[in-house]
């Protein structure tokens, strides 16, 4: 398994927004590592997602197939991001907004 590493100061990446909520101790640790790292909170955001997506095999052997054939990744992709979600099915917690912008 591999390492996250976050190098200092290197927080310039080309962004594209996206809104989510967090729980709040997650937002904290994000807060208190972009402050050790010298790094906005945007560039720590996107470099552990980029490190979770990679140390998902399942993910990554689907993402290799997705890419082989995009016209299937297409039409699959549209019926996935259906909403599928019950009114019960996420527990309220509190959150704070994160926009990745």
């Amino acid at each position: 398994m591999s390492k996250l590493k976050i190098e200092h100061g290197a927080s310039k990446v080309n962004l594209v927004l996206l809104k989510t909520n967090i729980e709040d101790t997650i937002s904290q640790d994000i807060d208190l590592l972009a402050n050790w790292s010298n790094n906005d909170r945007k560039y720590i955001v996107n470099e552990l997602l980029r490190f979770a997506l990679g140390q998902e095999e399942e993910f990554q052997k689907h993402k290799a197939t997705m890419t082989r054939n995009p016209s299937q990744s297409n039409s699959q992709a549209k019926l996935q991001h259906a909403p599928a979600h019950s009114a019960g099915s996420h527990p309220a917690a509190p959150a704070n907004e994160v926009s990745a912008s």
